[in-house]
């Protein structure tokens, strides 16, 4: 299912060959907690996931992306949420979560999320604050 909304000027979609791999690895190497991810990594991380691209219908430009980790039927994780910085302050992060929101794969499953500075948008959708437990991929000290 490919799942698309095109309003002024911009559409919404989940069509995997509208994704510009290089716009996605670029911004996602600009933020904090995807800066050292190689764009072989962020490719293996698109081909397991729904991904969500915002495009300018004018230039067909990529300017937004956001990325589900599911099962499709119990537990999914929001990840990878991005705006490009020249099209910020024009309600594309709210519109790209109301998307984000309203895909099946979030219908019915524990919906999980973890950020350090946009609470207030993500609580519009529903989310709450909450300490996550991360796995390091390092090993446990020794005894």
């Amino acid at each position: 299912m490919v799942f698309q909304e095109e309003k002024v000027g911009f559409l919404v979609s989940t069509d995997p060959a509208l994704l510009q791999i290089d716009f996605i690895h670029r911004t996602l190497n600009q933020t904090y907690w995807a800066s050292q991810r190689t764009r072989a990594v962020v490719e293996a991380s698109i081909r397991h996931s729904v991904c969500f691209g915002v495009y300018e219908v004018a230039t067909k430009r990529q300017v937004g992306f956001a990325r589900i980790v599911t099962d499709h039927a119990t537990f999914c994780w929001v990840c990878d949420v991005v705006v490009d910085a020249g099209f910020r302050q024009r309600g594309l992060g709210k519109r790209l979560m109301a998307a984000v929101a309203a895909h099946p794969s979030m219908q019915e499953s524990v919906a999980l999320l973890g950020t350090r500075d946009a609470h207030g948008l993500y609580e519009q959708f529903g989310f709450v604050r909450w300490e996550a437990m991360k796995r390091s991929n390092l090993a446990p000290p020794s005894s």
